[in-house]
């Protein structure tokens, strides 16, 4: 290869000491990973379905329930793939993918709170501008940027760390391809990717939280100005479950990613990463939803829609079909009805008389 590459195929070590209960593992994340795929597309589906939720912030819901399907799907899979392989490899283009992915997903996490806590601004400080501000235009335009501004900060380490000889060993310390294990595999001086890595996360940590302070600094005080005791509640409720979420995501990615690898302890940095991208995705929509009386309606009136179709589909089709004839006959009668009534008195009378 170009870049001086010998090594065609890394070797993930997973967690440590495991071997006794890899099948109970995989068990455990299997079910993790079913009922964070199913909970997430639950929530895009009602999303995009139920009117009483196309709003701003049902919308950055969905996208953030998208983004943790993308992430759970980028490590897991090949994780439970690992637990029951013996030789647990993945191949450099693998490694790279799963890499580029796990990043994106998690630096676009980052952007989006930013903007989901700026919509939650607007909405508290601002309720009757809310709808002209956050229209449909620039709550999608928010998102791009969001995607956008994740995959360039990215890249350039990427590309790096792409073209960087790995021809030594190739064990990477780790259950999936993570930056700081993966690049001291490599056979040359990676400090100055080191430092782009953290400079690039220490500007997108520090400039996501400190719009998303400031919005809750600002939504807070609008708080404690409402009349309502119980208006105070309600939103404090809905405020903190997101608060919740937030300060979960930012806390371990400042504590892991957000500094030298050199300074990071390599047990650590398995068991954390592992809350950001297995559990995380798992607990996160439930905190959003659970406590949110409008998805609970959605989500009741899906489930009556759901039985009402069932029962519908097991009735015999002779009574769908008599149904149907019913109202077939019912408009016939109806328009004929209505153009005798626009006839003319007279004619009407002759034509009776005849």
């Amino acid at each position: 290869m170009e870049n001086g590459t010998s090594v065609t195929e890394f070797i993930l070590a997973g967690f440590p000491n495991v071997h006794e209960v890899e099948i109970l593992l995989l068990v455990v994340f299997l079910l993790i990973y079913l009922v964070t795929v199913l909970g997430n597309t639950l929530i895009i589906v009602l999303v995009y379905t139920d009117g009483h939720l196309h709003s701003p912030m049902y919308y950055f819901l969905s996208y953030l329930s998208f983004r943790e399907i993308s992430m759970t799907s980028s490590v897991v899979p090949k994780m439970l793939a690992n637990f029951l392989s013996e030789k647990k490899t993945i191949s450099f283009d693998g490694c790279f993918s799963q890499l580029f992915f796990s990043f994106l997903m998690g630096t676009t996490e980052s952007i989006l709170f930013a903007v989901t806590s700026y919509d939650t601004y607007v909405a508290v400080c601002n309720p009757l501008r809310h709808p002209s501000i956050m229209t449909s235009k620039v709550c999608s335009t928010l998102v791009l940027g969001c995607w956008a501004g994740a995959f360039v900060m990215i890249l350039s380490s990427l590309v790096l760390a792409a073209r960087l000889p790995y021809c030594g060993a190739n064990v990477i310390d780790h259950y999936f391809c993570d930056s700081a294990p993966l690049l001291h595999l490599a056979c040359a001086d990676i400090q100055l990717i080191e430092w782009i890595d953290f400079m690039v996360f220490w500007v997108l940590l520090l400039g996501s939280l400190a719009l998303t302070v400031l919005s809750y600094a600002y939504i807070n005080s609008a708080i404690f100005r409402m009349p309502s005791a119980q208006g105070r509640q309600k939103a404090f409720a809905t405020c903190a479950s997101h608060f919740t979420v937030v300060s979960l995501g930012f806390g371990i990615s400042i504590f892991v990613y957000a500094r030298p690898s050199h300074m990071t302890s390599v047990h650590l940095n398995k068991r954390l990463p592992a809350v950001s991208s297995i559990v995380a995705p798992l607990v996160n929509p439930f905190i959003f939803s659970l406590r949110n009386e409008q998805m609970k309606e959605a989500l009741k009136n899906a489930l009556h829609k759901g039985l009402v179709m069932t029962k519908r589909a097991g009735k015999p089709r002779a009574s769908s079909w008599l149904v149907l004839s019913l109202e077939k006959s019912e408009q016939d009668f109806s328009v004929h009805r209505d153009k005798l009534a626009s006839l003319d008195e007279t004619p009407w009378m002759r034509f009776s008389g005849a």
